[in-house]
């Protein structure tokens, strides 16, 4: 709440001291999209609900992948909306069975094998900036956590005001899994979670569902997926700017959570006394020992995890994650994007090429990572992540109006 308000405290300064201003967008009815002017069409569409908007990701046979195409439009579209006084708050969600099943890997892993780097920059710069717009914005912000929510899809979410899960929320940050380290901005918000939940899912991108991201803190509110109409409805009647009147409603028509018994979160004890220790190899042995002591199936299904990832992926993510815990959310996105450039770059290894080969374009699920154990990864490979970029290598920009000092 008090990030809450804040945030709200901030917005009605900014509104105090606003010009009246009218957006193309403003009298747009409940019932319209607004297509908007771009090379790709209708990506991202745009409801208009009198004192709010809501942006919608449009890739559903992609499962909301985002591209460089939807960051930059979103990004434009919420700063608009962020200065227009006569707009309230924010929703988002995605069409079909997604959220957003994170960046797109596939795109990705295309312009790095053509040699295209800089495409790849400007994916990561434009979706990075996004995020951080997100997680400073000025107006309340909702999120609709509708189905897949991975990765990216994760990063445009979490950092804001309001997440809504439901039934059919499928969380992970599964980028170990594809030679790659939990970016856009997990390190940051995996890294607060309750004990060691969050080396736990970066280590083994296991998924997470609605109840247990609400149980965690991931999630803000719960409904299921058929009360979802009736919530946007709630929402679009709305005349307010107030976090705290949105809340207000999400809770009226929310569900309490239970969780089940099967859930990780009820195994926190032995989770907390496994991921706690300095290193994977220390990490990995102790859930060895717990799997060898108990034969319980979640403690061998978590070791396979752990044995499934990129050996370098694993000590990447193990220090990004520790680290986070005493960054802002600027300086987790400045140091995921340095990280990031440095996978892409594959002066290291070609994991993240070879991940994403194994798992999403040939499907064969036998990557050959590079170095292939644990033991062979060096300490000075770890360190080449973390390394300033290059005088030559533009670094990532965030707005230096200090947004982030008044969360």
């Amino acid at each position: 709440m008090m990030m809450q308000s804040k945030r709200a405290g901030w917005w009605l300064l900014r509104k105090a001291k606003a010009k009246l201003s009218l957006n193309t967008d403003r009298n747009l009815s409940s019932s319209q999209h607004l297509i908007l002017d771009n090379p790709n069409l209708n990506q991202v569409l745009v409801e208009g609900n009198g004192f709010s908007r809501m942006a919608i990701l449009n890739r559903p046979s992609a499962l909301n992948a985002l591209n460089t195409n939807m960051a930059a439009t979103l990004h434009k579209l919420y700063r608009s909306w962020e200065e227009d006084p006569d707009i309230g708050f924010v929703m988002l969600k995605g069409s079909g069975r997604a959220f957003a099943a994170g960046g797109d890997i596939v795109a990705l892993y295309h312009l790095i094998n053509k040699g295209n780097l800089e495409a790849c920059k400007e994916f990561f710069r434009t979706a990075y900036s996004f995020m951080y717009l997100i997680g400073t914005y000025l107006k309340p912000h909702v999120a609709l956590l509708n189905g897949i929510t991975m990765g990216g899809g994760a990063g445009i979410s979490i950092p804001g005001t309001f997440r809504v899960a439901t039934d059919k929320t499928i969380f992970a940050t599964p980028e170990v899994l594809i030679g790659f380290h939990p970016d856009a901005a997990a390190s940051f918000y995996l890294s607060h979670l309750p004990g060691q939940l969050g080396e736990y899912l970066a280590l083994t991108g296991e998924k997470l569902n609605g109840v247990e991201m609400v149980a965690c803190g991931l999630a803000t509110h719960y409904s299921s997926s058929a009360r979802l109409p009736l919530i946007e409805e709630q929402l679009g009647k709305l005349v307010t700017d107030d976090p705290s009147v949105i809340e207000t409603t999400l809770e009226q028509y929310g569900e309490i959570v239970h969780l089940d018994s099967s859930s990780v979160l009820q195994r926190i004890e032995v989770l907390d006394k496994c991921f706690c220790h300095d290193t994977v190899e220390e990490i990995v042995d102790a859930m060895e020992n717990a799997a060898s002591e108990t034969n319980d199936a979640w403690c061998i299904s978590t070791l396979n995890k752990l044995k499934e990832a990129s050996p370098l992926s694993l000590k990447v993510a193990l220090r990004s994650i520790r680290e986070g815990r005493f960054q802002t959310l600027d300086q987790c996105l400045l140091r995921e994007y340095r990280m990031t450039l440095q996978a892409i770059h594959r002066q290291i290894s070609g994991d993240f090429c070879e991940g994403v080969r194994a798992r999403v374009v040939d499907k064969d699920f036998a990557p050959k990572w590079d170095p292939p154990t644990l033991e062979k990864v060096s300490q000075d490979m770890v360190d080449h992540y973390f390394l300033p970029l290059s005088e030559s290598e533009p670094d990532l920009e965030l707005p230096t109006n200090n947004r982030e000092a008044f969360l």
